[in-house]
């Protein structure tokens, strides 16, 4: 952790442990990857820390984090285990945990260079993507879709679990299109959204294929423990209360948003 993490989770902890302290809040634990960002990371610089931030604020609640990377088993070592209460930026509708009313809705983006013939592709049945080098996260469901219609051949393939602390796919992924070595990059566009508008010599198109299984847009929400519905009704008062605010730290973080298939009410 660092030192101002670390001290705040102490006094988190030393507080909330003291018999008859009035006013002591039940502290907002919430499971993250320490390196994960634009999401999230030790230094609480990412979008999700700063939702993270908002939400426990709204609550009234000291937020506290325990960090773990993503990965195999990172639901069954956290939520699970009770380690924490709260998991961030969770796809809907996932049925091992509650899903609190989605904050967000992001697609896959298509980036290419500025002034290429592929600028504006917006669906994977482009013809303009046939014999294209297409850079794809290997496992991911673009990759299965580029599978389906006979793209994959030419696709460049990037690996999907990684530790962020040293490597991330996405820039090693925009860098090759910068360079040349790929036609086009395919990428969760939360994930890409702030390296693309920072880049002048890229553009990205949101994905459109809402009738597609698996699915290239979600809805993101929060994840609570399965029977946690107290935790889940008041973080759902939470997200629709401080919504305007989450969709500015959403909007400076250059996150594509879509509509969400299930508005918040």
């Amino acid at each position: 952790m660092t030192g101002v993490t670390t001290l705040r989770a102490l006094i988190c902890a030393a507080v909330l442990t003291i018999p008859g302290i009035p006013g002591a809040a039940e502290a907002l634990r919430v499971c993250a990857d320490p390196a994960n960002l634009p999401f999230t990371n030790e230094a609480e610089e990412g979008f999700s820390n700063r939702i993270a931030e908002r939400l426990a604020a709204e609550m009234e609640r000291p937020l506290v984090y325990h960090w773990r990377e993503l990965g195999v088993g990172f639901l069954r070592q956290t939520l699970q285990a009770k380690v924490c209460d709260v998991v961030l930026d969770y796809a809907a509708e996932d049925w091992r945990v509650l899903n609190t009313v989605p904050y967000y809705r992001s697609s896959f983006v298509i980036a290419v260079r500025v002034g290429d013939d592929l600028a504006g592709v917006a669906t994977l049945t482009d013809p303009r993507l046939e014999g294209r080098k297409i850079g794809v996260v290997a496992g991911g469901p673009p990759a299965a879709h580029l599978a389906r219609l006979g793209l994959i051949g030419d696709a460049r393939p990037y690996r999907l679990t990684v530790d962020r602390r040293f490597e991330s796919p996405a820039l090693t992924m925009l860098g090759d299109l910068n360079a040349g070595e790929i036609d086009a990059a395919i990428l969760w566009g939360p994930l890409a959204g702030g390296d693309i508008a920072a880049d002048a010599g890229l553009t990205s198109t949101l994905l459109l294929a809402s009738a597609l299984h698996p699915p290239l847009a979600y809805d993101m929400t929060l994840a609570v423990r399965l029977g946690d519905a107290d935790l889940k009704a008041e973080l759902d008062a939470a997200l629709i209360s401080a919504g305007g605010d989450i969709e500015a730290i959403l909007t400076k973080a250059n996150v594509p948003l879509m509509p969400l298939e299930t508005p918040i009410r």
